[in-house]
């Protein structure tokens, strides 16, 4: 069927993705090929010491990439979205909305960024004997608890953006099994919140005397593939105020960025693994094997299906980077050239690599926030160099690249070195990847081993959701997930891989030597200001 007759049939899947910097929606057909996209750019605010975007800016933002999106339908087709077949919604992990009985929020959304919660964490992953990271929403919870918040004793339900976003379009209070192990542990046997946690917290909080339990406040758990509700006339109106939109679509489990770059990249097959390189990076390992003891740099998650993932999360990835290239974009504005800002992150970034494979000794930390890897509740940006180092532009823009990955590669060496887990396929996406070959030769160097990307890199988590939204309507054959996304979506679709060069492996791995005794530096700038 043609995209024209079969959007105005509603026969097109949507998907959206709230990631830090951009909402965007895809528009995909059954098979999964793209027809239409829209975005919104929207930022973090740093309020009260928190990370956090207002609701008000959750649904203006949902609601301008959703009409960007019907702009870019009109143009391509001439029609309008006004039904669909199926919808799914994803957002950044982690993070804490906490709403009361009456469905009010209770204080500010706090995001994953922040860093605040790390005597929660150290306690609770010693209750668990489970790495909790800083991040991860029962951690925020148990903060609010340790600083006597007042809000606590009223919390009735508590999530993640995708299950609150998800709750207001289709009235069910559900998370996908992915985004819930980024909530708390959970149990690979009953793909759910792990029940001796639930237990072991209960009992930790009991003192407190709060009226609730903590089962009572978490969203129930679905796997890939569940029917997860569906659109209601109230959140129909709230994605498309125009009224256009029709109630009625069925929605598939809602699901965090990880989970929906696993499904995008093909990587929810027990040895396979992806890198998603944007505002922050994380690496996906799906284990065949429990690893042999907690590590703080190492969270367990789940694929979307509930399969064991080893995750090694980092807070800044190309934020910096981005930084510089506006710089170098606001000189050439000011010189009367200004450049196109696609055209000049691709002369920046091919031309950084004819620069030194050390960087020419410059040293770049893109801490913007904290950096749990490493060990940083907070962060300074920082560019270090020494007279005698090679300062120049390819060497300034690989310092920045480099710096976009160099914690990622400090995380996986503690589960490739000392957990001796293996990986089949490692398939990089998000916008490190948008310049062709550049961010897969960075990250082959760092990681030591070859990285692909297919030719949908640059659809993202939007585009994984529209998948998962996908396969619950089209999957009469009952496939798993791993089986639908090879036989239905990947099979046959190209895929570029580079290998890292020798000369590129011995030049990251002196920039981190360098990296790394240079944390010092960047400690004292935290001090400092």
């Amino acid at each position: 069927m043609e995209p024209r007759e079969l959007i105005l049939g509603g026969r097109a899947v949507l998907g959206i993705e709230l990631g830090s910097t951009r909402i965007k929606a895809v528009l995909a057909d059954a098979a999964g090929k793209p027809l239409a996209q829209g975005s919104h750019e929207w930022e973090n605010q740093l309020e009260n010491g928190y990370w956090t975007y207002s609701l008000e800016a959750v649904w203006s933002g949902l609601q301008g990439c959703f009409a960007d999106l019907q702009r870019d339908v009109q143009a391509k087709y001439g029609v309008a979205v006004e039904k669909l077949a199926a919808v799914g919604v994803s957002a950044m992990m982690h993070g804490y909305l906490a709403f009361d009985a009456e469905g009010r929020l209770l204080a500010p959304f706090r995001t994953w960024r922040n860093t605040n919660t790390g005597p929660a964490a150290a306690e609770l992953s010693a209750l668990f004997h489970f790495n909790m990271p800083l991040r991860w929403s029962l951690s925020h919870l148990y903060q609010c608890i340790l600083d006597g918040e007042a809000h606590v004793p009223q919390v009735a339900f508590f999530t993640t953006l995708a299950g609150y976003v998800h709750w207001q379009l289709t009235g069910r209070k559900v998370l996908g099994v992915g985004d819930a192990s980024g909530m708390m542990p959970v149990d690979r046997r009953t793909r759910d919140f792990d029940a001796r946690c639930i237990e072991r917290f209960d009992r930790l909080v009991a003192p407190k005397g709060y009226s609730w339990k903590l089962r009572d406040l978490l969203p129930e758990v679905l796997s890939a593939g569940e029917n997860a509700g569906a659109l209601t006339p109230e959140g129909a109106r709230l994605l498309d105020p125009s009224g256009r939109l029709q109630p009625g679509a069925p929605f598939c489990p809602p699901e965090g960025d990880a989970g929906t770059g696993m499904v995008a990249t093909n990587a929810v097959r027990p040895r396979t693994g992806n890198v998603s390189a944007g505002t922050s990076s994380f690496s996906m390992i799906v284990l065949e094997r429990d690893l042999r003891e907690p590590h703080e740099v190492i969270d367990i998650v789940t694929t979307p299906d509930g399969s064991p993932v080893a995750m090694v999360h980092c807070n800044n990835c190309t934020g910096e980077l981005n930084a510089w290239v506006s710089l170098f974009g606001e000189c050439l504005q000011l010189m009367g050239a200004p450049a196109d800002r696609g055209a000049l992150y691709d002369k920046l970034y091919n031309h950084a690599m004819g620069g030194d494979p050390d960087c020419g000794g410059l040293v770049a930390f893109n801490y913007i926030s904290g950096e749990p890897v490493t060990g940083f509740a907070d962060g300074r940006p920082l560019l270090l160099r020494s007279a005698s180092d090679r300062f120049n532009l390819a060497n300034l823009i690989r310092a920045q690249l480099y710096a976009s990955v160099g914690v990622l590669k400090i995380g996986n060496d503690v589960l490739f070195a000392e957990e001796g887990v293996e990986v089949d396929r490692l398939t990089g996406h998000g916008g490190l990847f948008k310049t062709p070959g550049v961010g897969q030769r960075v990250l082959a160097a760092a990681l030591g081993t070859p990285i692909s990307v297919m030719e949908t890199a640059g659809e993202g988590g939007a585009w994984g959701i529209a998948l998962l939204a996908g396969y619950v309507i089209n999957n009469a054959e009952h496939l798993s997930l791993a089986d639908y996304l090879d036989r239905k979506i990947f099979a046959g679709l190209p895929v570029a891989e580079v290998a890292p060069s020798p000369e590129d492996i011995a030049g990251f791995n002196a920039w981190l030597a360098q990296y790394n005794s240079c944390l010092p530096v960047e400690e004292a700038a935290v001090r400092c200001k």
